[in-house]
């Protein structure tokens, strides 16, 4: 269960860049708004991150946290925010992900 919360969290740590970027390219209204959806989505995964981190190794949570972030913030921009996806990041990126998995497998 722990771990489908950390996952969550990871999601909401993407959900919470995708909303800051957004506010870097909107104003007004719709500014304040993405923002406010930054805080929202910020709020969720560091509860989501905390109650995960219970149970699960700190070390290993922490990374698996920031590496589901990182890739999924990569990906959006990526295919929203329409960022180059050359060979090596591409490549950096693959090994972010076998390096969250592996520490899933190697984790108690």
């Amino acid at each position: 269960m722990n771990w489908i919360l950390l996952i969550l969290a990871g999601l909401f740590e993407v959900g919470f860049a995708f909303c800051l970027g957004k506010t870097k390219v909107t104003t007004g209204l719709n500014s304040n708004l993405w923002f406010a959806g930054f805080l929202i989505s910020l709020s969720i995964s560091m509860l989501l991150l905390y109650k995960a981190t219970q149970t699960l190794p700190i070390g290993t949570a922490y990374a698996v946290w920031t590496g589901i972030g990182a890739v999924g913030t990569v990906l959006l921009g990526i295919f929203i925010f329409k960022e180059p996806a050359n060979f090596w990041r591409i490549f950096f990126l693959s090994t972010l992900i076998i390096s969250s998995v592996g520490l899933k497998f190697v984790s108690e």
